[in-house]
């Protein structure tokens, strides 16, 4: 099944198919529908990672990143009950 991703880039509301096949995340699936190149944010992602005690660290950094890059409001998006 499907899902599907709802952001903000530079003021602008999109959605976009998401598959897990592709994809870690719905950042990483952002991203490339806009052609923005994130070639060193595995990296870093990784330092952190491993230097952070918390998953708030690793969320706080992946907000922070893509927020320079231009986004906002990335996430899944929920589908109602009784909707295909």
């Amino acid at each position: 099944m499907a899902r599907k991703v709802r952001y903000t880039y530079k003021n602008e509301t999109k959605e976009i198919l998401f598959s897990f096949r592709e994809f870690h995340g719905p950042h990483e699936a952002a991203a490339a529908a806009e052609g923005v190149n994130i070639a060193g944010y595995h990296d870093m992602l990784t330092q952190v990672e491993m230097a952070s005690t918390s998953v708030k660290g690793v969320k706080d950094f992946r907000h922070n990143y893509f927020a320079k890059l231009g986004f906002s409001d990335i996430g899944f998006v929920k589908e109602e009950k009784g909707t295909k």
